[in-house]
């Protein structure tokens, strides 16, 4: 099988922009986009609601203004819900993308109460059939505007646990965006996951974390924001996910979509210039550009 160059985008999480009510500071498209450009990305995901401006237009002038492509964008949303209708928030995401010229979907299936900390509902087969039917809906919607949907496993959500990522790969034919970070929290392996269900991924969101810091959240002895906000996500590399064996397997079999570099981040004051969220993503660009190097290299056997 012949495989794609490894392509690497950015997230405006990974500088504290966030859908989250009181996540922490949050830094403008100006200050994000230009320090994205300036680490040598060119593509990006478009970021929560209010971090570009609301028009589609000219939420596509100012990525072209920092010589960014759309890579598509995290829309959470409530599916398990009968009095909630996800298509209306879901309509106006692909209004974007037709002037964006993103063509992934990541779509989180969030409890309805804002934030990633609270008690999750428990889901009866009547509320997941709903979720599913929901998951197709939407699938469908996307695909006539030729945009691909992948279901974001994410801590806090209604989709996070190993068991219900399971349920998903055995009930649904959705496709996934693979985030390394949030399967581990679910407690799904990420290299199990990536050598095991590579046909079912569609977008990745490559995070690295501490383990130690996790199971503190595990304690309970802090939240997960209060994590996101400390030293939960480092830098790739500097963690405990192989993440050189995930990039491998899917390099392997044929993945041809974007590797997103994200740390889930909570900025508690404005950085510096050249401070702050850049040194992170700086050190996981260079890694992962060594990573993708020595894994090509060993495929065409340079």
């Amino acid at each position: 099988m012949t495989s794609s160059p490894i392509k690497i985008a950015g997230a405006p999480i990974s500088w504290g922009v966030s859908e989250v009510a009181g996540w922490g500071v949050q830094l403008p498209p100006e200050r994000v986009l230009a320090e994205m450009a300036e680490l040598g990305l060119t593509a990006t995901e478009n970021g929560a609601d209010g971090f570009l401006p609301e028009a589609p237009a000219e939420k596509a002038a100012v990525l072209r203004r920092y010589g960014m492509a759309s890579v598509g964008s995290f829309v959470p949303v409530v599916l398990h819900d009968a009095d909630v209708d996800p298509m209306p928030r879901i309509e106006r995401e692909l209004d974007d993308y037709a002037a964006t010229g993103g063509d992934t979907l990541i779509v989180c299936a969030v409890t309805g109460v804002d934030g990633y900390d609270a008690a999750r509902p428990v889901l009866d087969d009547e509320g997941w059939a709903r979720l599913f039917a929901n998951l197709d809906r939407i699938a469908s919607a996307a695909a006539a505007r030729g945009v691909k949907t992948a279901l974001h496993p994410h801590a806090g959500s209604m989709v996070e646990q190993a068991d219900e990522v399971q349920r998903v790969l055995d009930d649904s034919s959705i496709a996934f965006c693979f985030d390394t970070g949030h399967l581990l929290i679910g407690g799904f392996d990420p290299v199990e996951f990536a050598r095991d269900h590579a046909d079912r991924v569609a977008h990745v969101h490559l995070k690295d974390l501490s383990v130690a810091e996790l199971d503190r959240v595990r304690a309970g002895e802090q939240t997960y924001m209060e994590g996101c906000g400390g030293a939960l996500y480092t830098p790739l590399g500097e963690g405990d996910i192989d993440i050189p064996s995930i990039v491998a397997s899917l390099h392997a079999a044929g993945y041809d979509g974007w590797f997103v570099l994200e740390q889930d981040k909570v900025l508690h004051e404005v950085p510096a210039p050249g401070e702050g969220p850049i040194a992170d993503s700086r050190k996981s660009v260079e890694y992962l550009r060594r990573v993708a190097a020595a894994i090509e290299a060993q495929a065409t056997g340079a």
